[in-house]
């Protein structure tokens, strides 16, 4: 028997995987209330909320795919939020910067987690909205046990919130200083925020659909957004050094609403792969397995050879930068073509002996592609994965994950992230700030992801839904940001070619490079970069500086926070879940 850290759980009521604990449990008390898994996904992702405000919050965001036991075709739950209208890029260049900040409210996007929450509470949820909140109200004023990583990172930004944000430094320094490890911690403001949704939403009467499109335009034209309205026009200090005012407003929240749509998907090793459509880094990874299906069967890959992780992360260099020159909101991105047997086999034939140090995006259907002018030549940081928060708040790759699967095969993978405590102030009332997922657009006219009103920011977050035969068999994700779809890559490997169960491709040494444009502030580039786990060697560590990598050795187990969830055509389901941190769980039976 292979060890692993933990137990891959099997069962045939329900499972569920996330990047906490209390959110796993509080979505399972959802299952045995009777609810779906759309029920107890959204139950986790409000606890997320509350237990993990450094990696999520209200302000943030959410993409999410689902398939129902009644229609088992994949769809896009999108709660990705759009630029103001007033989010010009003459805007930020009139303020003399030339990139928008990782921090502070002019780097907000319109809030999107909690509509596309309640949309798909509406749409697909079987539960009362007051029984779906309740744990999260529950954590919010009665207190939850804080993680120490909350502490710490209250305790990086200690200075900007005394200084410059004296909200954020009342909810997160109450008693002088940052909250302590495991201590009780309180967001009563929030707890009322959701209360006053629950209140709203019963006062349309007793049916549920009723009550979740009350809770909707409850959050969007009513306190919500005039308590963002009035906040967001304080000037306040971001990562540029100098203080300036957001640019949303109660009207660009109002006319937001999360949406659903068809999945981007690929075809491979008789599996189905699903992923959100190209205003997210998602396909980028469906790019590295058609890339991959050209090299050979990819169950001959011995993932533990240097030449595995050579050829992984010079496919991944490659989609990577096709990323950076096609993808994007409102253009017209060339997505059957990238993801097109012949220009998959284009792409296998840049795939050299020796690692590249060039961002090399391809030429589909003939185009010329176009690079931000910022990243050429810049270096930036070699991320070993860990959360990273700087002290001025701005803040690269943190997020959360949640996986659902239910006994009618209801499937769902989401990744909220965004409104992190860190990123923006705290608006008092509500008890949340704002995100700052503007910073993944570009300042710079005529590229595949430059900042304009309405449009969606390119997004690192990229949840996962695996179909076989038509019918859902596996649901993945990671937090991780410009990493998400690297590790998941390596998980799918394992775990569908390989064959591994689900806890042990999730533990198995992992790997990444950020040789490509950051999406996050201030936007650098690491060429020739890859980042192991020191798990893998001396041996395979010696092999891949001897083909030119840069490598950076990470700790043994750092990197991946992958969650998973499956179903196997007769109904037993099984979950697994990121040991790495000691925070993630998964929970089922």
């Amino acid at each position: 028997m292979t060890f692993t850290t933990r137990p891959t759980l099997r069962g045939t009521f329900g499972m569920v995987s996330s990047t906490h604990w209390l959110a796993s449990q509080s979505a399972m008390r959802l299952l045995e209330l009777g609810g779906n898994a759309f029920d107890a996904a959204a139950a986790a992702g409000f606890v997320l909320h509350v237990v993990e405000p450094h990696l999520n919050g209200p302000g943030g965001e959410v993409p999410a795919i689902i398939a129902t036991a009644a229609d088992p075709t994949p769809r896009v739950l999108c709660g990705q939020g759009v630029a103001p209208a007033g989010a010009t890029i003459q805007h930020f260049k009139g303020l003399g910067l030339s990139l928008i900040p990782g921090s502070g409210p002019l780097a907000a996007a319109v809030p999107g987690a909690v509509d596309a929450w309640l949309l798909l509470l509406r749409d697909h949820g079987s539960l009362p909205l007051r029984t779906v909140l309740e744990p999260a109200i529950g954590y919010a004023r009665n207190g939850h046990p804080v993680l120490p990583r909350v502490g710490d990172t209250v305790n990086t930004v200690r200075e900007l919130f005394t200084e410059h944000w004296p909200t954020s430094a009342e909810l997160w320094l109450q008693a002088g200083g940052a909250p302590r490890a495991n201590e009780l911690f309180r967001n009563p403001a929030y707890a009322d925020t959701l209360e006053r949704l629950v209140i709203a939403a019963e006062e349309a009467g007793a049916d549920r659909v009723a009550q979740l499109e009350r809770a909707r335009i409850t959050w969007r034209q009513g306190f919500v957004a005039e308590a963002i309205d009035r906040f967001s026009r304080l000037p306040h200090r971001d990562s540029s050094g100098e203080d300036h005012a957001g640019l949303i407003t109660g009207d660009d929240v109002a006319s937001y609403e999360a949406s659903w749509e068809e999945p981007a998907t690929f075809d491979w090793h008789g599996h189905t792969v699903a992923k959100t459509g190209p205003w997210g880094q998602g396909p980028a990874l469906l790019q590295s397995l058609a890339v991959l299906a050209e090299l050979g069967d990819p169950t001959a890959l011995d993932l533990t050879s240097a030449e595995a992780v050579h050829t992984t992360t010079e496919i991944t260099k490659l989609s990577y930068a096709d990323r950076e020159a096609w993808y994007g909101d409102g253009v017209d991105v060339p997505l059957k073509t990238l993801l097109s047997p012949g220009y998959a086999a284009e792409r296998a034939a840049s795939v050299g002996a020796a690692a590249s140090y060039e961002m090399r995006p391809g030429s589909p259907d003939g185009r010329v592609p176009r690079l931000p002018s910022l990243v050429r030549g810049v270096e930036g940081d070699a991320s070993t994965g860990e959360p990273t928060v700087a002290p001025d708040g701005a803040t690269r790759g943190d997020t959360c994950h949640v996986d659902v699967i239910d006994q009618w095969g209801n499937v769902i993978s989401a990744t909220p992230s965004g409104g992190w405590l860190q990123s923006s102030p705290t608006i008092p009332e509500l008890g949340f700030c704002l995100g700052s997922r503007l910073q993944m657009f570009w300042l710079e006219e005529r590229l595949a992801s430059s900042l304009a009103p309405g449009l969606r920011p390119r997004t690192t977050l990229t949840p996962t839904l695996v179909l076989r035969d038509g019918a859902p068999v596996l649901a993945c994700g990671s937090p991780g940001g410009d990493q998400q779809d690297q590790w998941q890559l390596l998980f799918l490997l394992r775990h569908l070619a390989g064959g591994q169960e689900l806890q042990e491709a999730i533990d198995a040494p992992a790997w990444h490079t950020t040789a490509f444009p950051s999406s996050f502030y201030p936007r650098g580039a690491v060429p020739g970069n890859l980042t192991l786990e020191s798990r893998l060697g001396p041996v395979v560590r010696d092999t891949l500086i001897s083909k030119g990598h840069q490598v950076v050795e990470s700790d043994p187990w750092s990197l991946g926070r992958l969650c998973a969830v499956s179903r196997t055509p007769d109904g037993v389901l099984a979950a697994g879940a990121n040991p790495r941190g000691m925070q993630g769980y998964a929970t089922g039976r």
